[in-house]
């Protein structure tokens, strides 16, 4: 069933849903502050879905033809759901195992608060190039970072930026990563060819976000970490058996992970393994979670582990700090989140199925006559595509799909477009709250997102440096005529 509107609509109408969801975002953050993000963005989003919606029916689009619209653009959100879901078990089952305690323990005795911040972005860098998931590097070795942050009394959004910025360098420069094969597959580049043509932006931005890590390390104020937490791991050792035998659930999962095993089993399999090692190594713990004293110690095990895959953590450690900071996981504790995933693919699917999303591109194609202005304008089609549609996948696909046609007539190599595809639509999809990327990293690490934006460098930096080299004209590859003719379409020279 084709969505193609029988008349097209106005630049007017395009604008009409954006201008109206800037409105209700801005109600509903002035009403309900910061938990605005717990029911109020979501209605928004819908309501301006709706608004979208009523513009195609007056363009002659049929409710059926929307409402298929509407089943495609919420199914690009099933497997980043069940993702969602296995990392909340994730998160709950390897902090009552002792693994997220183990690993925040050791990372207070080796890291120093004076290169904490670089050394997190760098390690998150590494794992994520070894992997190719920033999500599986997020939910694991972040969620125990953010620990260690709050253990050394550093802070808690600075260090979400710097895991979010190296998890994405590594994410966007592995072959691994889907995203990395999606953006050339797109574009109509090749893969290492894109890798290689993406060194000349996301070298210098990584570099740039460490100096500024280290700058910003080495001159915050920190107080006495004892004075929020206690002694921590004195805390945790009381709590928790520990030892490095609790880091196998994590050695399993990366293994899985470079292995090219799915995220969302090797992510499941990680939670299940942490039940395992729950019910081994702190018995009492999971007894305790069960809080069924009618119950025979097996199934009290049992009951313990299965609560800590759909509800969570629950410590009572006696120090208020230290139970909020391991108080988490769960299934249950991603449901808002895939809300809010939902509403925001919902809305960007009926933008796009209405024709809106391509009728404002056009205007933008207008306005772009020279290279420089064509790679902005694909980066910035991309940023918006990621506030509108919601999606890192749509960002790709779509800017992909309307910008490829211009990249082509002018004589532009395919990797120019695959490289903005990712400067722009990759890696700022983090820094949309309503985005499946930045709901995701809020719900994982515990950060708002209007709380690590301003500290996730990488992200910030990287269509800036792309944006200044394209008008610069460095590293702009064009079609030679030889390729052109021999493949039916432009290759770098």
């Amino acid at each position: 069933m084709s969505t193609r509107p029988v008349r097209e609509p106005s630049l007017l109408q395009a604008l009409t849903p954006l201008l109206f969801l800037a409105v209700a975002l801005a109600t509903a953050v002035s009403l309900f502050k910061d938990n605005s993000s717990y029911g109020a963005n979501q209605i928004a989003l819908m309501l301006a879905g709706g608004v979208a919606a009523l513009v195609g029916l007056r363009n002659g689009l049929t409710w059926a033809q929307i409402q298929e619209s509407l089943v495609h653009g919420v199914s690009l959100a099933i497997v980043p759901i069940f993702i969602l879901l296995a990392v909340g078990a994730l998160i709950g089952t390897w902090i009552l195992s002792g693994t997220v305690p183990t690993l925040i323990v050791y990372g207070m005795k080796l890291m120093h608060p004076s290169f904490f911040y670089p050394a997190t972005c760098l390690i998150c860098a590494i794992v994520a190039l070894a992997i190719g998931s920033s999500w599986t590097v997020a939910g694991t070795l972040g969620v125990a970072l953010i620990g260690v942050a709050q253990g050394l009394d550093m802070s808690p959004a600075i260090t979400a930026g710097a895991v979010i910025s190296g998890a994405y360098f590594g994410d966007k420069m592995s072959p691994l990563s889907d995203t990395t094969n999606i953006a050339p597959a797109t574009a109509g580049s090749e893969l290492f060819e894109h890798i290689r043509h993406m060194v000349w932006t996301s070298g210098p931005t990584i570099v740039i976000a460490l100096v500024l890590f280290t700058a910003v390390g080495l001159g915050a104020d920190r107080n006495d970490a004892g004075n929020t937490f206690g002694d921590l791991p004195v805390l945790l050792d009381a709590q928790f058996s520990l030892g490095p035998h609790l880091l196998i659930p994590l050695l399993v999962v990366f293994v899985l992970a470079v292995r090219g095993f799915p995220a969302y089993p090797t992510i499941l399999i990680g939670a299940l393994l942490g039940a395992v090692f729950a019910v081994l190594f702190q018995p009492d713990l999971v007894v305790k979670l069960a809080a069924n004293e009618a119950l025979s110690r097996p199934l009290a095990l049992l009951a313990g582990a299965w609560t800590a895959l759909f509800d969570g953590y629950k410590a009572t450690t006696g120090n208020a700090a230290v139970d909020e900071l391991l108080s988490r996981g769960g299934m249950a504790s991603m449901l808002n989140t895939i809300w809010l995933i939902v509403a925001a693919l919902a809305f960007g699917a009926v933008m796009e199925a209405t024709g809106l999303l391509e009728r404002m591109v056009r205007s933008v194609l207008k306005a772009a006559k020279s290279t420089g202005a064509l790679i902005t304008a694909t980066l910035g089609t991309a940023i918006g595509a990621n506030v509108i549609a919601a999606d890192q996948y749509m960002s790709i696909v779509l800017t992909g799909r309307l910008y490829r046609p211009e990249f082509e007539r002018r004589g532009l190599a395919p990797v120019n477009l695959s490289r903005a595809l990712e400067d722009g639509g990759t890696i700022t999809s983090p820094l949309v709250p309503w985005n499946t990327c930045g709901a995701y990293m809020a719900a994982t690490l515990g950060v708002a997102t209007v709380d690590y934006l301003p500290y996730a460098f990488f992200n910030l930096l990287s269509p800036v440096v792309a944006a200044i080299l394209a008008y610069a004209g460095f590293r702009i590859l064009r079609v030679s005529p030889e390729a052109e003719l021999v493949q039916g379409r432009g290759t770098a020279s």
